[in-house]
């Protein structure tokens, strides 16, 4: 073990990169405000919602950032753009059909501008003033899609305005980099601060979710006049991670309340449709068409796949131009109804979203989560977990779900195919936790509460915040949050469960050693949250019979001394924070 660590660690310079590490850093440790304290502020100026419990301003619902997000994208555009190009013409270019609001560029096969006009006509002029590409030899589809090409009409002879333009980060950094940040930080809670900033999704990167979400919807609109495509899962319930597939579902509910309000006098007029069995055939047929539709007309959607016998039927599918890869299921309302739950949860206390992000980014390093299906814990079990975990400290940090349909007025009553979904959709009427425990007593806790967990005889519901008798012998049992009668881990195997466990006592025990040695803890090598992400031995068939072998203690003791031994250490102030050396 402590050779494989050593050897990760020799592809990690820190000192020697020391000096391009500090420019991003030196912002935030030079002033007095945390990295929790400069999310909050980033957060505010960019308009976010506040997610501490600290802040008591009103607070938007689900509903009311959902609909401000649809709007937004209906009056935007994806321009694809020469490599270099200059910023100014370009707006002035865009700004003959109406006023710009907001713009920014990103990368993903090639340069792209995402364009936000102030008005939704604007948009209607500029489809009006493009013109379908003639092909020569092949045949181009006239699709009218918010797509565009952007070409220089003399690209030999380019201006001295014209350059590389700034774009966006849309991609999380790589581990090497998340690595040294987190050893530069002041305190365990400082670095799941910074971990939460480097992985959540940016503003830029939601808008581009919403707008490919808009854009799908464009296709749609060709069978189903009325129709929705929205955004749910990780894109829209906060804890989304930067390069996170994009789930949506065509919602066809509202065509129906529309149009049931159409009567007039004594007649009653009806669309002839065709019939068919059953709502499962129907979504099938659905979404074998609209697949079909975005294989042949969809700019962009490559590698449609038409998955119509899974449990949900959907349609899988990579969109270019923004490099999200799809998931489009149909009137899957109970799934946007988590996304909302979820929301509300990680909008209640600034503490939730960092700790599960740190708790999905250590369950990744161990290989205890997968993007293949298969027996592994999955990143929305891992979530229940911490909302079940928050909800069981004293006093509580979350309040459970039964507590949340308490608050519930008229106007909040849901029932979605026999299930009872209710619960407070209004923050502001959610009285705000009194806990004040730190992050890193709560990342500490949580491992040591599920190392010793009866996973056994006990099962995790967070409608009730305790635990009870597992209805079923799965190894692992969470109940669903809405449709109760189901496990939502009923796929975790027993080896990955006990792996799991021995991992969260493995860092358990970490943290520990972290309290006895801080003092003499040096930024050369992983500390804290940083050592939680290295390399262990707990990852095989094996696993329990070698931890008995060779205790937690004396694996971990061992990785800490070849990295001491092989690091040169930094000072620590007088006052226990840990400095940054400015030597190179």
């Amino acid at each position: 073990m402590a050779a494989r660590a050593v050897g990760l660690l020799a592809s990690l310079p820190l000192c020697a990169q020391r000096s391009q590490v500090l420019r991003p850093i030196h912002r935030l440790l030079s002033c007095p405000r945390t990295v929790a304290a400069e999310i909050k502020r980033e957060e505010q100026s960019s308009g976010s919602v506040e997610t501490g419990s600290e802040g008591r301003t009103p607070k938007k619902t689900f509903s009311e950032v959902q609909k401000e997000r649809r709007e937004q994208a209906q009056r935007t555009v994806l321009i694809h753009c020469p490599n270099k190009i200059s910023v100014k013409k370009f707006l002035k270019y865009l700004s003959q059909h109406g006023p710009i609001n907001n713009h920014f560029f990103y990368e993903s096969f090639g340069l792209y501008a995402v364009v936000e006009f102030c008005q939704k006509e604007s948009v209607t002029s500029l489809q009006n003033g493009t013109r379908t590409p003639s092909m020569g030899t092949e045949a181009a589809i006239p699709f009218r899609s918010r797509v565009f090409n952007l070409k220089t009409k003399n690209p030999s002879n380019p201006t001295s305005e014209q350059s590389r333009v700034q774009c966006s980060i849309h991609a999380p950094p790589s581990s090497k980099k998340l690595l040294e940040l987190l050893c530069y930080a002041e305190s365990i809670d400082d670095q799941l601060n910074t971990l939460l900033k480097e992985l959540q999704l940016t503003e830029e990167n939601t808008k581009l979710r919403y707008l490919t979400c808009s854009l799908i919807e464009d296709i749609a609109a060709a069978y189903f006049l009325d129709c929705t495509v929205r955004p749910f899962g990780s894109s829209v319930n906060s804890f989304g991670k930067l390069g996170c597939d994009l789930d949506m579902f065509l919602d066809l509910d509202e065509i129906g309340k529309f149009s049931a309000n159409k009567t007039s006098g004594n007649f009653l007029m009806e669309f002839q449709v065709k019939n068919v069995p059953s709502e499962r055939i129907a979504t099938q047929k659905i979404l074998s068409v609209i697949g079909e539709c975005l294989d042949h007309f969809g700019p962009g959607c490559v590698g449609v796949q038409k998955i119509l016998n899974a449990r949900c039927p959907l349609v899988r599918f990579s969109h270019q131009a923004s490099g999200f890869q799809c998931d489009l299921t149909t009137n899957n309302r109970i799934a946007l109804k988590s996304s909302e739950l979820l929301y509300i949860y990680g909008a209640l206390d600034s503490r939730v979203r960092a700790l599960v992000f740190s708790i999905r980014c250590w369950a990744r390093a161990h290989s205890l989560t997968s993007s293949i299906p298969g027996s592994w814990i999955t990143n929305f079990s891992l979530t229940m977990m911490v909302i079940f975990f928050l909800q069981r400290r004293s006093p509580p940090i979350l309040p459970t779900l039964d507590s949340l349909k308490t608050l519930a007025d008229a106007e909040d009553k849901c029932v979605i195919e026999g299930h009872n979904c209710t619960f407070v959709r209004d923050l502001n009427k959610i009285k705000p936790s009194g806990n004040t425990e730190t992050l890193e007593l709560l990342l500490k806790e949580f491992f040591e509460y599920f190392g010793n967990f009866a996973f056994n005889k006990n099962s995790i519901n967070i409608r009730q915040g305790r635990e009870q008798n597992k209805p079923e012998s799965s190894p692992l049992h969470i109940q669903n949050p809405f449709e109760t009668s189901l496990n939502i881990s009923k796929n975790v195997s027993q080896s990955q469960l006990q792996k799991f466990v021995d991992l969260a006592r493995e860092s358990a025990w970490i943290l520990n050693q972290e309290d006895k040695d801080r003092p003499s803890s040096s930024r050369s090598q992983p500390w804290g949250l940083a050592a939680l992400l290295m390399p262990s031995v707990v990852n095989s068939a094996s696993l329990a019979k070698r931890v008995r072998k060779k205790p937690a203690s004396e694996r971990i003791k061992s990785l800490l001394e070849s990295i001491k031994s092989s690091s040169p250490e930094n000072a620590t102030s007088t006052n226990g924070k840990r400095t940054v050396s400015t030597q190179a």
